[in-house]
């Protein structure tokens, strides 16, 4: 692509409006996490700038986020003792992006399934909005519990104010209404924080605003190095960086969508991690990759990289000059923004499907939903993903098991050609089985695979294991067929393998499992085992 003044002007558009519509977003996300308003900005600049300096396919921007303000929420409540902890949890989440995006396996974790992000970010919007009554009333911002918020509701009903209470839900009603043609030039949430804000200026001034915007330039912060909070802050950082991963990857595959561009996971996600690991290094909040800014910018002309990395120095720029300006923005008016996005972060489309949805879904999105609001979101999405994987194992399960085909072979028809006497022989007798393993199998469906055709293998004196259409076979799944070969031994039956080769056979050799089975009873096709099975009855 060739760059020229045109090109600039619209990367320069894009980096300048965006950088002025995230900047008061950006501070209330600070405030939500607990780590304050500085580092919500801090953390957009340097993941935004990072994304900038590593993306090469369009004008990708990244950002805090709600999801990431709550996910250190939780972090600081149940796994940090302090802000340092903190902040070197938000270093190894980004570490741990670096080596995903590395090991090539960033595109995997798209695969998290919907009803466990449906689960959590639903979670995290009713944990907003039911949070944010306790602000309408004049508390300061903060995000709790469900039931811990619901039980401080009679005191903060009680010591109510009336001046936070109207600009809330003036900022609410306003957000609401915003008429949509106008929502190009300055989103609704925005639109009516500044008109709260305004109201809060003009009229209703007691009540509690913003503290702890940053005038200067940030301080680096020493990470903690010590080996037991570090095997504590594991689970964690993993978890930070599954939702910065998740939702910087579904963010990236809508703009793809939107844009006709096609973006490099792997990529994206060191980007994304590098500028993680410098946000907590500055005192900045998590983020990721976003779909909004991108767009706006995208609209504006902005159609390379050079568009971030705008956003992010404007950014820096305009934290240094504005500072003392936005000190006078109101916690009803951010409570009545945030309550916005939370209703939006609600995954209302899926919710009304509930009736409709497969049961195994249904528990899974109920029950990361429920872990994220009574118990906490690392946890949430632990369980979401474990309940998820066992129920996908069990669906693999019966898949696998219904590729397994086991089949007597009579002896008047499968030896006849070999055996030139059948007249002594029943027309019923069937002395050789064949068991024909179709597909992959693996640790889903490997502790039934032997209660499954165990009983078929007994009844024989040979059995043919037939792998000429096994495309995958797992090591639980070799050690079951190991299983399978000593109860055939044990039932005086012989085993021939059959077409065995490529990626099966690697893994039965790499365990040893064919020990048993003479290099004469491993053939290649089934005129081969036909002969060795005549050999062994005769």
């Amino acid at each position: 692509m060739r760059y020229d003044l045109q090109t600039f002007r619209g990367d320069l558009a894009g980096g300048l409006t965006t950088a002025a519509i995230s900047i008061t977003p950006a501070a209330s996300f600070g405030i939500v996490s607990g780590l304050g308003a500085a580092s919500g900005i801090y953390g957009g600049i340097a993941v935004g700038l990072f994304v900038g300096i590593f993306q090469r396919a369009r004008a990708q921007m990244a950002a805090t986020s709600s999801v990431m303000a709550v996910a250190m929420a939780t972090v600081i409540a149940t796994h940090a003792d302090s802000m340092a902890e903190a902040f070197t949890i938000a270093m190894l989440a980004g570490v741990f992006q670096i080596i995903l995006g590395a090991l090539r396996i960033g595109s995997y974790i798209s695969y998290t399934p919907y009803s466990v992000t449906a689960g959590f970010t639903s979670g995290i919007g009713l944990m907003i909005v039911i949070s944010m009554v306790g602000s309408f009333l004049g508390d300061p911002i903060k995000i709790t519990k469900p039931v811990g918020a619901i039980r401080a509701w009679p005191e903060a009903i009680g010591a109510a104010n009336a001046s936070a209470l109207a600009i809330g839900l003036f900022t609410l009603v306003i957000s609401l209404l915003w008429p949509k043609k106008l929502h190009k030039l300055l989103p609704s949430t925005l639109a009516g924080l500044l008109f709260g804000t305004l109201l809060s200026l003009v009229w209703l001034d007691n009540v509690p605003t913003i503290e702890g915007i940053p005038t200067a330039l940030p301080e680096i912060q020493r990470p903690v190095v010590s080996l037991g909070f570090l095997a504590s802050a594991v689970v964690p950082a993993l978890t930070v960086a599954l939702l910065s991963t998740v939702r910087g990857l579904l963010s990236s595959l809508a703009v793809d969508a939107q844009t006709r561009t096609q973006q490099d996971p792997d990529r994206g996600l060191l980007s994304v991690g590098a500028g993680n690991v410098a946000a907590g290094l500055i005192g900045g909040l998590p983020g990721h990759m976003t779909f909004v800014p991108t767009m706006v910018a995208h609209r504006l002309g902005a159609r390379t990289p050079v568009s971030p990395v705008i956003r992010a120095l404007t950014l820096l720029v305009l934290v240094l000059g504005l500072a003392r300006y936005l000190e006078y923005i109101p916690h009803a008016a951010i409570a009545g923004m945030l309550v916005v996005i939370g209703w939006q972060l609600i995954d209302w489309r899926f919710l009304a499907r509930l009736h409709r949805l497969q049961r195994e879904h249904l528990v899974i999105m109920l029950a990361t939903l429920s872990v994220t609001m009574l118990v906490d979101l690392v946890t949430a999405v632990a369980v979401g993903l474990i309940v998820a994987g066992m129920i996908g194992a069990r669906q693999f399960e019966r898949l696998q098991l219904d590729s397994v085909v086991s089949v007597p072979l009579l002896d008047q028809i499968f030896l006849r050609d070999h055996t030139p006497d059948t007249h002594g022989i029943s027309p019923y007798s069937a002395r050789v089985g064949i068991v024909k393993l179709r597909g992959s199998f693996t640790v889903a469906s490997s502790s039934k695979l032997i209660r499954t055709i165990g009983d078929d293998i007994v009844g024989h004196e040979v059995v043919i294991l037939d792998f000429s259409e096994t495309d995958y076979i797992d090591d639980s799944a070799a050690l079951v067929i190991e299983q399978l070969i000593d109860t055939a031994e044990a039932a005086d039956a012989t085993c021939i393998v059959m077409a065995l080769d490529g990626a099966p056979a690697a893994t039965l050799a790499s365990l040893d499992v064919l020990r048993q089975v003479g290099d004469e009873h491993i053939v290649a096709t089934l005129d081969e085992a036909r002969e060795a099975a005549r050999q062994l009855l005769d």
